[in-house]
């Protein structure tokens, strides 16, 4: 019988997410798998693809049937600051035309050119171009577990297709602790690997998806 490497093959190309904005909305449900996934998927999308820490937002939600309608919010949330942000940048422009007919606008040109050392920079404005969900499933007695994965995960495939934005899928679905700890990079395992390092390069491959 052939035998085959399991895994993703990796691209031979790096992926620059410098100019990319990302939104990781994480459970504090089972927090301490949870925190290592979230720690892996953000060093992955600082260091290896240079996202920009203050391109980053990170917010959490108690569990995971709550995922898919807070990246929903938030999203849309984004969408709407950008929406925002565009009409005051078009009334600023205005102003500034406007006032351009105003023989004192040189004097205040030169003050302001000489005080823009002082400004502040801020993270990128605008809509997310991607977003990871993560959160850990640990199947129990019950059928709940069924129930929450089969809604969290159809419901993350919804909103990604809704928003047309990348959903990266962060939730683990594991049968027992060692599986959930082994998939976080922590435990005693020998092949135990930190799946938020996979999650940060495929937001960021997603995000840069063109034709």
């Amino acid at each position: 019988m052939s035998e085959f490497t399991k895994g993703l093959q990796p691209l031979n190309d790096a992926l620059d997410g410098s100019s990319l904005r990302v939104l990781i909305v994480h459970t504090r449900w089972n927090s301490r798998i949870v925190d290592a996934l979230v720690k892996g998927t953000y060093d992955t999308l600082t260091a290896k693809h240079h996202v920009k820490p203050e391109n980053i937002a990170v917010r959490s939600v108690p569990g995971a049937y709550e995922l898919p309608s807070a990246a929903q919010r938030l999203i849309g949330q984004a969408q709407q600051q950008s929406n925002n942000l565009i009409a005051n940048v078009t009334d600023t422009m205005a102003d500034i035309m406007g006032d351009m007919v105003d023989s004192s606008d040189k004097s205040a040109q030169k003050t302001a050119a000489g005080s823009s050392d002082s400004i502040t920079p801020m993270g990128k404005q605008g809509p997310f171009d991607a977003v990871i969900c993560i959160g850990v499933l640990i199947k129990g007695s019950t059928q709940h577990f069924e129930y929450i994965a089969d809604a969290v995960s159809h419901g993350l495939m919804r909103v990604g297709l809704d928003q047309n934005v990348p959903v990266v899928f962060g939730v683990l679905t594991c049968l027992t602790d060692d599986q959930a700890l082994e998939r976080a990079g922590l435990g005693d395992s020998d092949t135990r690997h930190n799946h938020g390092e996979d999650w940060g390069s495929a937001a960021v491959e997603m995000a840069l998806l063109k034709l």
